[in-house]
């Protein structure tokens, strides 16, 4: 599965351009119907708005599935300029929609293009990023004796730990990038005498993780 980068969670930033207040709201999308949700529900927050302009990235690559709109602006001084910067940040499943409140004095369509564009720009700025992964998720089972170096080990190997349950043993269960898993059982194998073993639980072929969290 090809991995890019994608919106970690809804965000949004406010700027002013000669009076006009440019409100844009990004946020992760997965489908043309999550899209065209979001956009509703932020052209239903701010209905009294001049316009609500929309642009949305579902998919990435050859692949990807690009819709915006001016909602009203002169053609091509709104969702254009604010989609082009949007593909131009190298996002996917993205959407953003730019909420204007007319402020007295009109932009001119030069005006129009920069502050959607640059509506855009200050809010992908600001937006945490994440990547969906194949991860799996694992239980292994050790003595108390082992747990510490065990919870290293995890650590050592780029994983979460997600439970650990106390009883004659401790069970624990963890979450590891699937490329990372193999040398981890590998590490446990040989740190345990071959006595130690992790089993996949469950595997998820699009984790949504913040970047940084799993390397």
């Amino acid at each position: 599965m090809a991995r890019y980068p994608i919106p970690a969670r809804e965000t949004r930033v406010e700027i002013r351009v000669s009076n006009s207040r440019f409100i844009a709201t990004a946020a992760p999308v997965f489908s043309i119907d999550e899209a065209r949700q979001f956009i509703a529900r932020v052209r239903a927050e701010f209905a009294d708005a001049s316009h609500n302009v929309p642009a949305f990235l579902v998919g990435h690559g050859p692949s990807v599935t690009a819709h915006c709109s001016d909602d009203g602006e002169p053609g091509g001084t709104a969702g254009r300029p604010a989609l082009a910067v949007l593909q131009g940040s190298g996002l996917g499943d993205a959407a953003v929609v730019v909420t204007r409140y007319f402020g007295g004095t009109k932009l001119g369509t030069g005006g129009l293009v920069r502050a959607y564009g640059d509506a855009v720009r200050a809010v992908l700025a600001q937006l945490p990023l994440a990547e969906k992964i194949p991860t799996h998720t694992v239980m292994v089972a050790v003595p108390y004796s082992f747990f510490e170096r065990l919870r290293l080990l995890i650590e050592a190997h780029h994983g979460e730990i997600l439970d650990e349950t106390f009883a004659a043993d401790i069970t624990v269960t963890a979450r590891f990038q699937a490329s990372h898993f193999p040398p981890f059982q590998a590490a446990l194998a040989e740190l345990s005498n071959g006595t130690l073993s992790a089993e996949i639980v469950e595997t998820n072929e699009e984790t949504i993780m913040p970047l940084g969290a799993m390397v």
